[in-house]
């Protein structure tokens, strides 16, 4: 979803539209807000690095934070890249996050956890190619178009460590 969300959003698909979306298709709170405080950080560094006035249109419609996937898409298009780079970026963010976690958690080699980045390879771009075909539904037939796949254990994941004590990642 986050992939199609970002090209969705790099061929102008309109930003509120596509944040309404990602909320509805984001059951867990604490899932929404890490989503939310993720955008508002990446919009203030794409600010800084592609000024722009859709970037700064983003910054003012949602000062709390838009989703992650509808700025990284909003930023790929200031920085003149397409649907499919946005994609590309969201997806492999989608695995490169959590094995840069196991090393830093886990105590994994790094070289092991690059590997299986590797051999991630031919799925992200799997991932990256059906995102942008969703992108160019959506811009044609609307939000409605975008993917809805879940993740339950990861929602309920997300809710119980947001009411730990102590945690390993902020959300």
């Amino acid at each position: 979803m986050s992939a199609a969300v970002a090209a969705a959003a790099a061929l102008g698909t309109d930003p509120g539209e596509l944040d309404t979306a990602a909320d509805a298709r984001t059951p867990s709170p604490a899932l929404r807000t890490a989503a939310r405080r993720l955008g508002r950080q990446l919009l203030r560094a794409a600010r800084a690095a592609w000024p722009s006035d859709e970037l700064d249109a983003l910054a003012g419609r949602f000062p709390k934070g838009a989703h992650q996937p509808v700025v990284l898409g909003v930023t790929a298009r200031a920085a003149g890249l397409g649907p499919e780079d946005a994609a590309y970026c969201a997806a492999y963010e989608s695995v490169g996050g959590p094995a840069s976690a196991t090393v830093r958690l886990l105590g994994l080699d790094p070289f092991d956890a690059t590997g299986v980045l590797a051999r991630l390879a031919p799925e992200v771009d799997a991932v990256a190619a059906r995102a942008a075909g969703a992108a160019r539904r959506v811009a044609r037939e609307g939000a409605d178009a975008l993917p809805a796949a879940s993740a339950p254990l990861l929602e309920t994941g997300a809710e119980a460590h947001a009411g730990w004590a102590v945690r390993l990642f902020a959300t």
